[in-house]
């Protein structure tokens, strides 16, 4: 068994956006600004009106900062102290900056959490050749199918000067995270009581810039291969997972191998808002990472840009002398370890298509501007009542030059639960970057030898 990939039509109608989503921004064509008004990845290069977030002066440069043996990096900002810490007493001085999402963790989990507000550091950093390849992408990679696929796309920012909705959430889709990562990694369920269910993983992903055989018109974004590890009752079980660009064109391709079935069969829930494996219901298929997926079963809005404090320079959190325990307290991760700065996002809403069927009525993404990566959201049930926030704890890795993340967070405000996901806290494994891999290392006869 091989595996296969539809090529795209090398012509392809390119449908208006805005006939099913929203925007307030008209197109900017002027590419002069990347590297002057904008840095090289779209993001505002100048501070905002009253310096609390700074001009953006090149980020974290390679080599910077160094890391262990085992990935432990020294955290840059270790002698700073909170500006300001925001709590259930004080939160309406600072609503403002604070998303919806935060205002409800405040009024549900008075005791346990609060927002520890740090001096502000714009320290994302991506490769020259990663710049340039955003510089070109600028007015010609272009949105496909309602915008459910891009075209023209093969690494960097796919839209640095976004106007529409989907461009800011492609922006975030294939974001650059390294061409390729191979890691080890735990997730763990938290309930109510403070008592945690762990899993630990090893997880391979390889963008394609980084497969030396995928061919230009082949309609794929990343292949992805994950496998458990602990404890003993999954160890084994592997899912694999093919990404395409064109979600209209061809669905996304997914796999599992099961030991006790010794047998690879294909897996079509590993999408949209089925459970994602191991989360025990608390996280749904298209929220790992903030949002992954087709976007197909909504319509989009781009609110516009905003001022808010969001998880950032996450060295703290992402500290090898911390055990698991440590993070994992009851309703939220220790705010102790958690660093909020004030940054500029952008704001999309995505509201359910009548007729279409997900659990989340409606989801509020908040995505920075210079790591394209979902900082925040918020998602709603059928009835319009918010139900879970997703934080992500970004983190700059100057060795290797990758804005990355130190672990996610969502959190259910009914149940009290909550699910992490990407924690390297316990591993001695340093993750492994921008490796080359083939078409072949993600086949299902690959997945079929590497479950055996």
């Amino acid at each position: 068994m091989t595996m296969k990939l539809k090529k795209l039509p090398l012509v392809m109608s390119v449908l208006a956006a805005a006939c099913l989503s929203t925007s307030l921004y008209a197109k900017d064509t002027d590419t002069s600004k990347l590297g002057t008004t904008l840095n090289a990845m779209g993001g505002e290069r100048a501070a905002n009106a009253d310096g609390t977030i700074p001009a953006w002066d090149g980020g974290l440069k390679p080599g910077s900062l160094s890391a262990s043996a085992n990935g432990d990096y020294t955290d840059p900002f270790a002698s700073e102290k909170p500006l300001m810490v925001v709590t259930a007493a004080n939160a309406g001085q600072y609503e403002k900056l604070l998303t919806p999402g935060q205002m409800a963790m405040l009024k549900r989990f008075p005791a346990t959490y609060k927002i520890n507000v740090y001096p502000s550091h714009r320290t994302t950093h991506m490769p020259d050749k990663v710049n340039a390849a955003t510089h070109d992408n600028a007015g010609k990679v272009t949105l496909a199918d309602n915008g459910y696929g891009i075209i023209g796309y093969n690494t960097g920012v796919p839209f640095p000067m976004p106007t529409e909705p989907l461009e800011v959430m492609w922006n975030h889709l294939a974001r650059y995270i390294g061409s390729s990562v191979q890691r080890e990694m735990a997730s763990a369920t938290v309930e109510d009581s403070g008592a945690s269910t762990l899993v630990t993983y090893e997880q391979s992903v390889h963008f394609r810039s980084a497969v030396s055989d995928l061919q230009p018109e082949e309609n794929a974004l990343y292949f992805s291969m994950i496998r458990a590890l602990s404890p003993s009752r999954v160890a084994g079980e592997i899912t694999m997972v093919h990404e395409p660009v064109n979600q209209v064109a061809e669905p996304r391709g997914a796999w599992q191998y099961i030991p006790g079935q010794r047998r690879v069969r294909r897996a079509p829930t590993v999408a949209y808002d089925n459970s994602a494996r191991y989360s025990y219901g608390q996280l749904t298929s298209d929220g790992v990472g903030g949002f992954n997926g087709a976007p197909d079963r909504y319509d989009w809005k781009l609110i516009g840009k905003q001022e808010r404090l969001i998880p950032y320079n996450s060295y703290k959190l992402a500290s090898k002398s911390l055990k698991y325990a440590d993070l994992l307290k009851k309703n939220a991760i220790d705010p102790q370890y958690v660093r909020y700065e004030k940054h500029r996002v952008w704001v999309v809403e995505a509201t359910l298509k009548p007729g279409a069927r997900h659990v989340y009525g409606k989801r509020r993404f908040y995505i920075d501007e210079d790591n394209w990566q979902i900082a925040s959201s918020e998602m709603y049930d059928s009835r319009g009542e918010l139900w879970r926030m997703y934080e992500s704890y970004p983190i700059q890795l100057p060795d290797v030059d990758v804005p990355f993340q130190a672990m996610e967070a969502t959190y259910d405000f009914i149940s009290g639960r909550y699910s992490t996901n990407y924690m390297t806290n316990e591993t001695q494994q340093k993750m492994v970057f921008n490796q080359l891999a083939s078409k072949e290392n993600y086949s299902p006869a690959a997945l079929r030898r590497y479950g055996k």
